[in-house]
């Protein structure tokens, strides 16, 4: 007598959503199979060593590491995260210098109150009323026992209880952007400060839901790098049964009238399956591995429009500096205005590693600098030959630790570049739209962005991944590889509590 066959579910990438969607998947009885493009898992949650040094490219910190929410069970579930997982002794979420002063979102609320009271007393009303409508936004827990369109009234119910201030929050800020949010405040330092940590385009209420993230515990640091968040994930996906194919590039997806009948990968190779989880860019998906008629129409929406809806990327440095230098983790500085392409940039920050010893080596520690990028910056590097690549790399990479150097002097000849990277290496890496290392921003202008979990006239093929639901990032990715499977489970009538 023979075992019945499971159905099998191919999984389009092995990054957080894609490594999700496979937990999952195996936990529910189904046969789960990733196919990734590069040579490790995780996609855009990794790190990487230059020199004897590790880079991370992902975590600056991790929502959903308080104990009790519905995301940190689907972190435990994933095996990225334990009871037992250390975290990062970080107290402050950043601090923003100008002037020759310096303004800390501390993780106490009340120390953060008090001395930006201190700073700018004009402002006490103000800063008040900041804190306390942060305070409210520890509210705002992401959702992540179910898909929302299987929430029932005691689902509403329970949250309208939980999330009884957050109103007040969406109501004050929910329609504004940082930039005109900071013009409330007369201290020069703290509309820096606003506009400091998200692009100035950003909604308001995303920078407050982010320091409340931070100053509930919500937003811990997990010790070992972002990469190692990914090792465990595909750890438990294998130990669960899963099987990953790396260096295992997908050319396109099989259809057949209504169904999706397998994949086809670069070298030819077609691999058949009864259903099929995409956790690829939607840019990719939509225009190579599906017809473009396919591509839904808030989507096709978006991209026709970047001035509404920008991707965020950046221009990065990695550089080894003397454990020594210790000026908090993350602080934003002035500098003289640095160009790239048509634009002009006079802010950046530094973030320093050295909390974390897998950053640290023979007492050097890794520090790391960031330009932010948006569209047309992403087309200026498009535009360059591979000479005029490099050697804009090399300039700006001078003009960098030169205003580094200016701000910090302990670090005059003390730096050591370590690499640098562009939107065009997430592109190149990740096939990130425009570069990006999340979804479309969240702007006042517009409704955020939330793509179904079907894909209409495919029968069998179940969206995952952060372009779903912008703003994006880990918290998006991991939950929707979980909701792909539910939205699978609910189609075949099967029991969805997993």
């Amino acid at each position: 007598m023979t075992a019945e066959r499971k159905e099998k579910i191919i999984i389009i990438g092995g990054g957080i959503s894609g490594l999700s969607a496979g937990i999952y998947a195996l936990l529910s009885g189904f046969e789960a199979e990733i196919y990734e493009k590069n040579s490790i898992p995780g996609g855009e949650c990794i790190g990487w060593n230059r020199k004897g040094f590790h880079i991370d490219n992902c975590i600056h910190w991790l929502t959903g590491t308080k104990k009790g929410t519905e995301l940190y069970q689907v972190w435990k579930t994933c095996g990225a995260l334990s009871d037992d997982t250390e975290y990062a002794n970080v107290n402050q979420f950043y601090t923003s210098t100008y002037d020759g002063k310096s303004a800390t979102l501390w993780n106490d609320l009340e120390r953060t109150q008090k001395e930006l009271i201190e700073l700018s007393p004009e402002d006490e009303a103000e800063i008040r009323k900041f804190i306390q409508h942060v305070e409210y936004s520890k509210q705002c827990l992401f959702p992540a026992g179910k898909p929302m369109e299987m929430w029932g009234i005691k689902d509403y119910i329970s949250m309208g209880k939980n999330m009884m201030d957050f109103p007040k929050v969406m109501k004050e800020f929910g329609q504004i952007s940082l930039e005109d949010y900071s013009k409330r405040f007369k201290s020069p330092l703290l509309q820096k400060m606003i506009c400091d940590y998200l692009p100035k385009e950003y909604t308001a209420y995303s920078f407050l839901v982010s320091y409340a993230t931070m100053a509930d515990g919500n937003g811990n640091i997990p010790m070992g790098a972002s990469l190692q968040i990914s090792l465990r994930m595909e750890k438990r996906f294998k130990e669960l049964g899963g099987k990953i194919f790396y260096n295992s590039e997908i050319e396109k997806i099989e259809l057949r009238k209504k169904i999706a009948t397998g994949i086809s990968l670069k070298d030819g190779t077609f691999i058949p399956a009864d259903y099929i989880i995409p956790t690829t860019d939607t840019h990719i998906l939509f225009n190579k591995l599906l017809p473009s008629k396919y591509m839904p129409k808030e989507l096709k929406k978006a991209y026709k429009s970047p001035e509404s809806y920008p991707a965020l990327s950046g221009f990065q440095i990695a550089f080894a500096a003397s454990r020594n230098y210790n000026r908090g983790e993350t602080v934003f500085i002035d500098v003289a205005p640095i160009k790239i392409g048509n634009r002009s940039f006079n802010r950046m920050y530094i973030k320093s590693y050295s909390y974390d010893p897998i950053f640290v080596k023979d007492n050097r520690q890794v520090i790391q600098t960031c330009i932010s990028q948006t569209d047309e910056d992403f087309e200026y590097w498009k535009s360059l030959s591979e000479d005029e690549y490099k050697n804009e790399k090399e300039r700006l990479v001078s003009q960098v630790r030169e205003e580094l150097e200016k701000n910090f002097p302990e670090l005059k000849d003390d730096l050591e570049v370590l690499d640098c990277w562009t939107p065009l290496t997430y592109e190149r890496y990740c096939n990130a739209y425009h570069g990006g290392y999340m979804s479309f921003v969240t702007t006042p202008k517009v409704k955020q962005l939330k793509i179904k979990g079907k894909v209409k006239g495919i029968d069998n093929l179940y969206l995952a991944g952060q372009w779903t639901n912008s703003p994006g990032g880990l918290p998006v990715a991991v939950s929707s590889g979980k909701f792909a499977i539910q939205r699978l489970l609910k189609s075949l009538k099967k029991d969805i509590n997993i």
